[in-house]
């Protein structure tokens, strides 16, 4: 047991999910910054415009390139945080992590399950090992659509390793949801088709695509209702990034090896742990294979794919992660003192939660930016944001209010001189002291000052 002296309600499943989820709730909501401008405007800024008519529409929005799903709930979750009075932007924020909360605790959850069926009651480890491993806690609590699929993948997965009708019904549904949350998602899900035929499992195999169906038709629906098209936004995508190539025209190519540096962002413990369980008689009729074989298929299609970024591989090494856990417990049950295996069990959580201490292309971007924009909305009237373009900005949703902000990179920029003579704009945010001397001969003063973060007002 994790903790022999816990209230007994804490060692109960759920209530370690619950428990275990809400470190990378808390660090999204209260860290702030971004691991990828998606974050903001894929979600935060149409949700913002859907509930009150205002925020930044990027490109793919106009050409229906995503669909209203999670933005669209987010719109209602917004609506009703006004009719409640809840206005600060931090708290409207804490407001949208509930649902991401518990969706990752039921990712939680669900590993636990996967390696309770393979390691019996050594499986709670896996809450922490998965829960407060660095990667996670830098994506989960995220509003980007690899953070909402990789939680539906695993949970998903978990329940067809279930096995029966109404496990996979479940599953075919959560799998489906994955692909609506992130339409690259589609790999994983096809792989794990796959995998169910492959086992003859055929009542569970039409039980899944009775669920995949239901996720189907909640698409098709909201893409009818807000593009005039069943399914526009994915016929949309899947011309703009697969078919026609423009996303490597328009945002790069990488190498195929371009993702396996970054495979060793992995847990150190999965790497063993994958090994171990992936052994042809390691679970007997429980392989491991049924999360790493999605995930792999999953890593082999994006290394083929022109334009690659970091982030796309966050689910498959998730899906990998949760994979290995029940190996790795295994191996450590070979520990015959129970000391010295709780020793070793919880080095293995420190050892996945130490990721953060250092510098990662997952690690999210600018947070003091974010937090003194937050702080700026407090009594501002217009706000300056120097050394910073639209995609990389706050936006709207930060702000909690509909009020003018520009954005520039230097002070001979007509945004910036225009904010001068406008007494409107009375805060800015600048980013290592790019127009401070500018901003200070306009009547600026330093109101605080966050690392290379600057918070001024007149």
């Amino acid at each position: 047991m994790l903790w022999p002296f816990a209230p007994t309600v804490l060692k109960r499943p759920f209530a370690l999910a619950l428990v275990f989820a809400l470190p990378a709730a808390v660090v999204a909501v209260m860290q702030l910054g971004r691991l990828h401008p998606d974050e903001v405007f894929q979600s935060l800024e149409p949700a913002n415009w859907r509930a009150f008519g205002y925020g930044v529409l990027a490109w793919e929005w106009q050409q229906g390139l995503r669909n209203w799903v999670v933005p669209g709930l987010f719109a209602w979750l917004l609506k009703a945080c006004a009719a409640l009075g809840i206005d600060h932007p931090l708290a409207r924020r804490a407001v949208l992590e509930v649902p991401q909360w518990l969706l990752h605790a039921s990712m939680l959850l669900a590993a636990y399950r996967f390696a309770e069926r393979r390691v019996g009651a050594l499986a709670v480890w896996a809450f922490p090992l998965v829960g407060l491993s660095g990667l996670v806690l830098h994506f989960a609590g995220r509003t980007m659509g690899e953070s909402w699929s990789a939680a539906f993948l695993v949970w998903g997965l978990e329940r067809l390793d279930a096995r029966g009708v109404r496990p996979s019904a479940l599953g075919g549904l959560l799998l489906g949801l994955a692909v609506v949350a992130r339409y690259g998602s589609a790999v994983m899900v096809a792989a794990a088709v796959l995998l169910v035929l492959a086992q003859r499992r055929w009542k569970d195999a039409l039980a899944a695509l009775g669920g995949g169906l239901g996720a189907a038709a909640l698409l098709g629906a909201v893409d009818w209702a807000t593009w005039g098209k069943p399914f526009h936004s994915f016929l949309a995508y899947l011309d703009y990034n697969v078919l026609s190539g423009q996303a490597a025209q328009a945002f790069g190519a990488e190498p195929w090896w371009f993702y396996l540096p970054l495979s060793g962002w992995l847990v150190l413990w999965a790497w063993p742990g994958l090994v171990f369980g992936l052994r042809p008689r390691a679970f007997e009729s429980k392989p491991t294979w049924w999360l790493a074989f999605p995930a792999a298929a999953y890593a082999l299609a994006i290394s083929l794919t022109a334009h690659k970024e970091a982030r796309f591989l966050y689910p498959a090494l998730v899906l990998l992660a949760v994979a290995a856990v029940p190996g790795w417990l295994a191996l450590l049950a070979k520990v015959q003192a129970p000391e010295r295996r709780q020793l070793f069990l919880t080095a293995s959580v420190l050892v996945a939660l130490a990721v953060v201490a250092f510098p990662s292309p997952f690690a999210p971007q600018r947070p003091e930016q974010f937090r003194l924009w937050v702080r700026a909305s407090r009594e501002a009237t217009g706000v300056v944001l120097v050394n910073e373009g639209m995609w990389g900005s706050p936006g709207f949703f930060y702000l909690g209010k509909n009020l003018p902000w520009f954005r520039c990179d230097y002070p001979q920029d007509p945004n910036f001189q225009m904010a001068m003579r406008d007494g409107r704009f009375n805060r800015a945010v600048i980013w290592d002291d790019r127009a401070l001397a500018e901003l200070q001969a306009a009547g600026f003063k330093v109101l605080e000052v966050e690392g290379p973060g600057t918070l001024l007002g007149r």
